[in-house]
C-alpha cells in the first residue's frame, strides 16, 4: 500500500471508551460533531444517507455503507471522497474506507481514524480527494474531541 492510498488520524481523549462509542456510533450524537443530518441509524450492512449541514458544504448528501460494526471497539464504513460537486455523479467511482478504532486509555481514549482506497479513486481527482479528506479528518477529530471532552 503506498503512502497515498491511506490517511490516518489519532487522538487521545479525555472521556471513556463507553462515550467516544455512543459519540460515534449514535446517528443523532455523529451528526452533532461530524454536522450532518443524518435520515437513519448506522446498522452493519445498511446504506445510511443524510445532508451536511457544514457551512459551504449544504449541498453535499453524506451517503455510507456501514461495513462492520463491532461495539465499543470498531465502526467502518465506505463512502465517496470529496465527492462536494453537484455536477459530477461519482455512484460509479470506487469508495474508500473510513475505519474507527477505539482503545482504552484507562479513563481516557485513543481514537484512531484510518480512510484508505485512494489508489483507487480516478487520477484526475485523487490527490484532491486525498488532501481535502486529510484536512477534513483532522478537524473532525477536534470536532470529537469537543463533542466528547467537553
Amino acid at each position: 500500500m503506498s503512502t497515498t492510498d491511506r490517511i490516518e488520524k489519532s487522538i487521545v481523549l479525555k472521556a471513556p471508551v463507553a462515550r467516544v462509542w455512543q459519540a460515534l456510533t449514535d446517528a443523532h450524537e455523529f451528526g452533532t460533531w461530524f454536522r450532518v443530518k443524518l435520515e437513519s441509524a448506522f446498522v452493519e450492512g445498511r446504506r445510511v444517507a443524510g445532508q451536511i449541514t457544514h457551512p459551504g458544504y449544504e449541498h453535499v448528501r453524506f451517503d455510507v455503507l456501514v461495513e462492520r460494526i463491532e461495539p465499543q471497539r470498531y465502526f467502518a464504513y465506505r463512502w465517496h471522497p470529496y465527492a462536494v460537486d453537484p455536477k459530477v455523479d461519482y455512484s460509479k467511482e470506487p469508495t474508500t474506507r473510513v475505519e474507527f478504532t477505539l482503545e482504552s486509555l484507562g479513563a481516557g481514549t485513543r481514537l484512531v481514524v484510518v480512510e484508505s482506497g485512494f489508489d483507487r479513486i480516478p487520477a484526475h481527482r485523487r490527490d484532491e480527494a486525498l488532501r481535502m479528506n486529510s484536512e477534513g479528518w483532522a478537524g473532525q477529530l477536534r470536532n470529537v474531541q469537543r463533542h466528547v471532552d467537553g
